[in-house]
This record gives structure tokens, C-alpha cells and sequence, in this order.
């Protein structure tokens, strides 16, 4: 009998929390439809250059499951080949093909080597023996964990700092520790900025060491500077912070905290690069570009595999620090559910 009173409590305390309710339901919901369009979209389809390929030798070559890109010149290829906008091209030399590919993603090497080896095989069997192969950025040695590592780099400091983040705010608020400082006349926005600014030097220290330990003891390919990485790995941690504190308005305890992982952090991982995102369904492709660890993930790649400077990553810095900008204001907005001015 006691049994079925403590079941029965517990089992309306669970229905009177709509929001554990939801996230019970919604969220692996959620998860797994996106793990549905991620798998079942698209194959990827390479896009190759051809330079100066002679039509004789193309109209006999079965140039299906490959976007195809004609240039007069190697020039041309080349520029597209450093903008990512050709995964590879093809010279002829005394009927020998070379390929040059952009190497950064082996996965799309692959894919590229097979279709070129499959295609000239169809034609003359011996022009595959000796193909000769080079690469902008990588080597044919490049691993998947140097490709995948800087993802995965971004995703678990942005990861860790919105959970510590979100937590430390909400204990802020259940200790009483915040309404005695909305009590003073501390303005909302000197508040956040206190929080931001404590909560960031820690931030500074954690992603310093963790962007020297991958590099330096794990040894992650590093091909650009590591000050460079170093700048992204901090304006992400302070989105993340940014957002964590945010998020953090909305939970009245940690386990409500954590209930917000599978909505806000779980979906941008299907749109850090871990998948390609070419593949992925039009259904979920639009989510990409509205999520900081899109262009963290970018950026971080720019610079560790294909060894990009400022001029190559600004842009995604610029993105990640009007994110954090967005967040604070939202921030001190969101004060005044504690404090009315």
C-alpha cells in the first residue's frame, strides 16, 4: 500500500512537470527524426574540374554521379580547387591523368579517388596504374581524427561551458545570491557583464589548455597558428557561456538544465561538420547557419587542417561574437523576470 501511494506521487509530480513531461517525449523524438534525415539524405556526389580534357577522351567517359567543371587553365581550377568550390581536378599529360585534390576532408578524397579511378578504368585500364595524386591541403596519411578533431575540439568546449555555465547561474539564483545583487543598484547589464567577465577568465584557462593538449599531446594536425586557434576557441566558449547563462532563466533547477542538452546542443552537432553537409536532408539543412558551432567548426578547420590566417576565418569570429553580443542582451532582458525597472 505504501508502495502504491509513493508510485502514485511520484507518477503526478512527473505528469504536474510539463516540462520534464515534454523533454521525456519530445526530445529523443527530436533527436531521432533529425538522426533519420541526416542518414537517409543524399549520396554525396563529387565535383570534379577537368583542364584541358580533350572531347575525344570525354565522350567516351561515363561522367555520371559527378558534377563536372571544364577550365581552360590550371589557374582557374586552382582557385576553385582553394575555395572548396571543386573537391578535385584533372590534367592530362601525354595521356597520363594527375589529379590534384583539396584533401581537407578524406572522406570526399575517397569518394572523388574512386569515381576518377572507376571513370578512366571504363576507358583504358592502364591510365589508373600510376595515377599520380596531389594535394592542396592533407596528404593521402591525413586521418580521420584530423579531419573530425576539430570538430570535435569545438563541440566538447562549447559543450562543457554551456553545462557549467547554465548550472553555476542557476545555483547563483536557488542560493539567493542573485536577488540580493538585483536588491543593489547594480544595473541588469553590469550584473551580466560580471558574470560574463568571471565566468570567462575561467574560460580562457580551460580552453588554453584544452586546445594545447590536443595539439601538443594528442597531436592533432596543426597547419595553421595556434594564436589563431586559440582566438576561436574563445569566442566560442563565451557563445556558449553566453547562451548557457541564458538558457539558464528557463530552468528552475540542474536537472532542468540538463533537460535543455538534446534541444540546444545535440542538433548543432549534425551541423558542425561531422556529417557532410551537402548529404544532409533540405528538411534540416536551413538549421545549419542559425547555430554557433557551424562556423566554430569552420573556422577551426580553416586553421587546423588547411592552414588559413585571419583573412580566412574573420568573418566566422565576427559571426561567433555577435552571437555572444545577442545573447547578452537577451540576458539582461531576461532580468527583469527577476527584477521589474
Amino acid at each position: 500500500m505504501r508502495i502504491k501511494a509513493l508510485t502514485i506521487r511520484i507518477l503526478r509530480q512527473i505528469i504536474r512537470d510539463k516540462r520534464s513531461l515534454g523533454m521525456l517525449i519530445v526530445a529523443p523524438i527530436l533527436v531521432l527524426t533529425m538522426l533519420h534525415l541526416v542518414f537517409n539524405g543524399d549520396s554525396y556526389i563529387p565535383k570534379i574540374g577537368f583542364v584541358e580534357v580533350p572531347d575525344a577522351i570525354e565522350e567516351n567517359m561515363d561522367l555520371g554521379d559527378a558534377e563536372i567543371t571544364h577550365y581552360d587553365n590550371t589557374h582557374d581550377a586552382q582557385v576553385d580547387l582553394l575555395s572548396q568550390e571543386i573537391d578535385g581536378y584533372i590534367t592530362l599529360t601525354s595521356g597520363v591523368p594527375s589529379i590534384y585534390l583539396e584533401g581537407s576532408d578524406p572522406t570526399v578524397n575517397g569518394e572523388t579517388l574512386r569515381w576518377i579511378q572507376s571513370t578512366f578504368a571504363s576507358l583504358q585500364e592502364s591510365l589508373t596504374e600510376d595515377l599520380e595524386v596531389s594535394y592542396l591541403h592533407g596528404s593521402s596519411e591525413m586521418g580521420q581524427f584530423d579531419y573530425f578533431g576539430p570538430v570535435l575540439l569545438g563541440f566538447f568546449v562549447f559543450f562543457f561551458v554551456f553545462i557549467i555555465a547554465g548550472v553555476s547561474f542557476i545555483r547563483e539564483r536557488t542560493t539567493g545570491t542573485l536577488e540580493r545583487l538585483l536588491s543593489t543598484p547594480l544595473r541588469k547589464w553590469e550584473i551580466v557583464s560580471g558574470y560574463v567577465i568571471g565566468f570567462g577568465i575561467v574560460t580562457m584557462i580551460q580552453s588554453t589548455i584544452i586546445a594545447a593538449y590536443t595539439i601538443y599531446v594528442l597531436d592533432m594536425m596543426m597547419e595553421g597558428s595556434f594564436f589563431y586557434l586559440l582566438l576561436i576557441i574563445l569566442s566560442l566558449s563565451f557563445t556558449a557561456l553566453t547562451l548557457g547563462i541564458l538558457i539558464s532563466s528557463f530552468a528552475n533547477n540542474e536537472l532542468q538544465m540538463i533537460q535543455f542538452i538534446p534541444v540546444i546542443v545535440v542538433p548543432q552537432v549534425f551541423f558542425s561538420g561531422l556529417f557532410n553537409l551537402e548529404t544532409i536532408s533540405n528538411w534540416l539543412s536551413w538549421i545549419g547557419p542559425i547555430t554557433p558551432l557551424y562556423y566554430a567548426a569552420e573556422a577551426l578547420r580553416d586553421v587546423m587542417v588547411r592552414g588559413f590566417g585571419w583573412n580566412e576565418i574573420y568573418m566566422e569570429i565576427c559571426v561567433l561574437l555577435g552571437f555572444s553580443a545577442l545573447f547578452m542582451i537577451l540576458n539582461i532582458l531576461a532580468l527583469r523576470k527577476y527584477r521589474k525597472i
